[in-house]
């Protein structure tokens, strides 16, 4: 096997070397653009990762697949970034705050047809299982967007259609990398499925993660707005745990958990007249965008009091080793294991 570090500068260096028509500009500009503000690599490597796990000769039919999974994955920021509202994405302004909706929106569309024909460089033999595997794996991440849309307009999100949510639209593309690199390989198909399901459970960890970011990590380090999550009241890990924490202690002063804010503004407790926690916070969301700076810090602080950051990066921990156990059930070898197992220590010890 070659070393991890081999293997993430073939990946960078296929992507520096990808090339794309020039004319219409407006419609291959924005893809350049795109793949130009650089991101971690994460599908592509661990594609390759998974391959070599097993074989050496690193190639086109390989490599095209692998870079095929970076292609896709950069088509749905396009688009999440248009339905989010999302001004900056790696510190740079995202394609459609670049250009406008309709150019984000054609470009997005010719990445998505793009990565189908890099598939296509497979080896013949697996093209079939390749093709099967990125097919359902991409309906499902749209499914996964379209929950995530959902949840917008709802105020009683558990955490369970959280995890549902996140699994389609984060989990499923880092488990599709991590298998399509042992297939391609012709590992055998319940090998591909623990790592499937190795990478799957790594992408729960990594999505909470993100959502921790989002509101406690450094902006110049994590490449986007700190808060945006918190501006635009995105359902997130924190932000569904924190209404969940908020009912628990709410019920166990008062023996009532109001989920209606505007039904109860006070309530008795200590002796005194104070605000439920869950009053509290629907007071913070409503906001207005004017405050961004007063409604992102208070939001935070809130969530401090209640603990949230500490139970986000327990989650965090508690996914990453239910992938480890998952990996250590495979029937890969030691020195294998422990490949993926770097891999995946990079990937939740990241700060963006």
């Amino acid at each position: 096997m070659l070393k991890l570090e081999q293997l993430y500068n073939l990946i960078d260096q296929e992507v520096r070397q990808l090339e794309w028509p020039e004319r219409p500009e407006k419609l291959y500009g924005p893809l350049q653009y795109m793949m130009d503000m650089g991101g971690k690599r994460i599908r592509p490597r661990l594609c390759l990762i998974s391959y070599n796990l097993f074989k050496d000769d690193i190639g086109k039919h390989i490599l095209s697949p692998a870079l095929a999974l970076e292609v896709f994955h950069n088509f749905t920021l396009i688009h999440d970034d248009i339905m989010d509202n999302a001004d900056i994405r790696r510190g740079r302004p995202t394609v459609y705050r670049k250009w406008d909706n309709n150019v984000a929106i054609l470009s997005g569309d010719t990445m998505c047809i793009w990565a189908f024909k890099m598939l296509g460089q497979a080896p013949a033999d697996r093209l079939d299982k390749v093709l099967k595997l990125f097919s359902q794996t991409t309906i499902e991440i749209c499914e996964g967007q379209q929950m995530d849309m959902d949840f917008e307009d709802r105020m009683d999100v558990s955490l369970d259609e959280y995890i549902k949510m996140i699994g389609l639209k984060t989990s499923v593309l880092l488990a599709c990398s991590s298998a399509m690199g042992a297939v391609i390989a012709g590992a055998d198909d319940h090998i591909c499925k623990g790592l499937y399901d190795f990478a799957y459970k790594l992408g729960l960890a990594f999505q909470i993660q993100d959502d921790y970011l989002d509101s406690f990590g450094d902006e110049k380090t994590f490449g986007k707005k700190i808060g945006g999550d918190i501006l635009n009241n995105k359902k997130t890990w924190l932000l569904i745990r924190c209404r969940e924490e908020a009912c628990k202690k709410d019920a166990a002063k008062e023996n009532t958990c109001k989920r209606d804010a505007a039904e109860e503004n006070t309530c008795k407790r200590d002796g005194g007249t104070e605000k439920p926690f869950t009053s509290e916070l629907e007071d913070l969301l409503k906001l207005e965008e004017s405050e961004g700076e007063k409604k992102i810090q208070a939001i935070k602080d809130f969530y401090r009091k209640l603990g949230i950051d500490t139970m986000a990066q327990k989650a965090i921990v508690s996914y990453y080793q239910d992938a480890l156990h998952t990996l250590e059930q495979t029937e890969l070898a030691p020195e294998q294991k422990k490949q993926m197992e770097i891999f995946a220590q990079t990937l939740v010890s990241r700060n963006k």
